[in-house]
């Protein structure tokens, strides 16, 4: 997927646009929302249920996304984290709404797949899973609610190995779980990661270990838990691959991360994992040709078109994903299909329903050009 190809301007090579994929009631809003909080884009995380307009979950603003809890159209968000650019999709979970998430996924590099520590791989998952795999796209995996009564560690990855035919490296491993939920330990870093079961807004508490026998480990976990643990790990070092960052890149491995996203726990670390790992903007396939990123033409495609965005003013967006080159706002672009030229004077970029206009965007930003 990378090889050979020459190197991205920073810009762009900050760049990672990943939509977000699961079976509803898995827990992809409120990761949504922990993404933006740790990424600065929002100072509070609203609960998906809570009362008060002020908590209404950020990524899920359509009328119905708010009454039932679900996300039902695919919500586009971009923020800054560490020195990299997110574009972030929220796609539906619903199944009646996946029409809109199939279509999403045409826009992305990479997809993080969200799966509940009790139910495992649900129907929703495996067909939007199949879409991520004719793309051959790079997937994460997150396992949530581990806070909560959840099934055993090795039987949810061999559930992922044998029902998604794709190979799973443990990226982190967790210490217990429900209410013995202590924590995980980050296997690719050494490192331990404590859970604050205060302060759902709280990224964890990081200590770093030097290996399994490290005395710091006695300190922190409950010696039932550490001799359980120690020999979990043992077992996954000889049963489970290794990370193997070009399988993962070709979509023949999935890394895993085990965490509570209400908990705000395992966020970061899946936040570190697809900056750190994740594919930078991709080649896109166009009917002529595939456009490369680091072009200097500025190329992009149309993959949704989403009216009634803003109830104050009937307006139609069409969300448009920069294959190549730089954008800057006032641009005349040609409109290949009518062979119209078109000026973007207002491009906006989005965090959900709120916009802002956007001065200038790169290969792998998603942008909104509007015709009221």
């Amino acid at each position: 997927m990378l090889d050979n190809r020459p190197t991205h301007p920073p810009q762009i090579a900050r760049r990672r646009t990943v939509a977000i994929i699961a079976h509803p009631d898995a827990g992809k809003t409120p990761l949504t929302e922990k993404f933006l909080l740790f990424g600065g884009a929002i100072q509070m995380a609203g609960q998906v249920r809570a009362k008060g307009e002020a908590r209404r979950t950020r990524s899920d603003f359509m009328k119905m996304e708010q009454e039932r809890g679900i996300s039902v159209s695919a919500s586009a968000m971009s923020f800054e984290y560490g020195p990299y650019r997110f574009n972030l999709v929220d796609t539906p979970g619903h199944s009646d709404f996946s029409e809109d998430t199939y279509r999403t996924l045409t826009a992305v590099d990479a997809a993080i797949m969200v799966i509940d520590g009790a139910k495992g791989v649900e129907s929703q998952t495996r067909k939007l899973f199949e879409v991520c795999r004719l793309r051959d796209l790079p997937i994460l995996t997150f396992c949530n609610k581990m806070d909560r009564e959840s099934r055993d560690t090795f039987e949810i990855i061999d559930e992922i190995q044998e029902n998604l035919a794709i190979d799973v490296t443990p990226a982190s491993w967790p210490i217990g779980v429900g209410r013995d939920f202590v924590g995980a330990y980050d296997l690719l870093h050494d490192r331990l990661e404590i859970m604050d079961r205060a302060d759902r807004n709280r990224v964890a508490e990081s200590i770093k270990i030097s290996g399994l026998d490290d005395p710091k480990l006695a300190d922190h976990v409950p010696a039932d838990l550490l001799k359980k643990f120690r020999e979990e790990i043992e077992m996954a070092r000889e049963l489970l691959p290794a990370f193997d960052r070009q399988a993962f890149l070709h979509g023949a491995m999935t890394p895993i991360w085990f965490g509570s996203a209400i908990n705000s726990f395992g966020v970061k670390e899946l936040m570190d994992g697809m900056g750190e790992y994740g594919p930078e903007p991709q080649v896109q396939k166009a009917a002529e040709r595939a456009i490369s990123p680091e072009e200097p033409k500025v190329t992009g495609f149309v993959f949704k078109v989403q009216a009634n965005m803003d109830p104050k003013h009937r307006d139609r967006v069409a969300f448009v994903r920069l294959a190549s080159g730089h954008f800057e706002r006032g641009m005349k672009l040609l409109h290949v299909r009518s062979k119209k030229p078109m000026a973007v004077s207002n491009p906006v970029l989005f965090l959900a329903a709120d916009r802002e206009l956007a001065e200038e965007a790169w290969a792998g930003d998603i942008i909104g050009a509007t015709a009221a």
